[in-house]
């Protein structure tokens, strides 16, 4: 069925309005207004209020007790915890769809991903095609959190992955010439092929833990990137999120 006008207004506001927060357009403590956003975006109020409410249930946006929105702030430790929570989130996910069985059509297109990344990688151990492996990376984590059949997971996931810096796809491209953080990479693969391993042979202990473990990388690179440059504690703060 075709979507409706209102319905596609609506994704496009989210979609834009995700963006400029993340982007850091609108840092942590901005006010937003419906009026001022609608003339922005270029488009009517009332998919501006629904994707702000959207937003404020993501946890970017707080409501305001007089009217409006204020852009959150995170802390530095917040980020850590969600990293912590996508990697706990994503376990249970693996961990169900080793219990049911994973849909055979994902786990196919899981699989064909998994090849894909493999071809970003050079000869070199930091050799890694960086903004193809960030695309298909976020592809094999999008499929992951639908592999247990349960939206509500799938949704879980979808949440946690879209704080600042938590998503698994999320980096600092000027940062990602350090040759640890490349070398990392061919690891993380690795344990995209254990973890499917363990899913497909129906382990489910194996493939929660190693879905968390998994998490753990994000969280190790981000505390490495922020030892080199402890300045990226206040992008942070500020929501300057570069997405890859």
């Amino acid at each position: 069925m075709k979507e409706s006008e209102g319905a596609t207004h609506g994704r496009r506001a989210v979609i834009q309005l995700r963006e400029k927060i993340l982007g850091g357009e609108y840092p942590g403590g901005t006010r937003l207004f419906e009026v001022q956003l609608a003339e922005a975006l270029d488009i009517s109020r009332t998919p501006v209020r629904e994707a702000m409410s959207r937003l404020a249930e993501e946890g970017l946006l707080e409501r305001v007790p007089n009217g409006g929105f204020v852009v959150r702030s995170f802390s530095y430790d917040d980020v850590i915890d969600a990293i912590e929570l996508r990697g706990v989130l994503e376990g249970t996910a693996a961990r169900l769809a080793a219990e049911r069985g994973a849909d055979p059509e994902i786990l196919c297109r899981v699989k064909a991903t998994l090849d894909e990344i493999d071809t970003c990688f050079g000869d070199r151990a930091d050799d890694v095609d960086f903004d193809r492996y960030s695309d298909l990376n976020e592809r094999f984590h999008n499929d992951l959190a639908r592999l247990a059949g349960s939206d509500t997971i799938r949704r879980e996931v979808e949440r946690a992955s879209s704080l600042p810096f938590a998503s698994p796809s999320a980096f600092l491209p000027d940062k990602t010439n350090i040759g640890t953080f490349r070398r990392s990479l061919r690891f993380a693969q690795e344990q995209h092929r254990a973890l499917v391993d363990a899913i497909e042979a129906r382990e489910s202990a194996r493939a929660e833990g190693i879905a968390r473990e998994h998490a753990r990388i994000a969280r190790r690179n981000l505390e490495y990137i922020v030892a080199e440059d402890p300045s990226l504690i206040g992008q942070i703060r500020g929501m300057a999120l570069i997405r890859a």
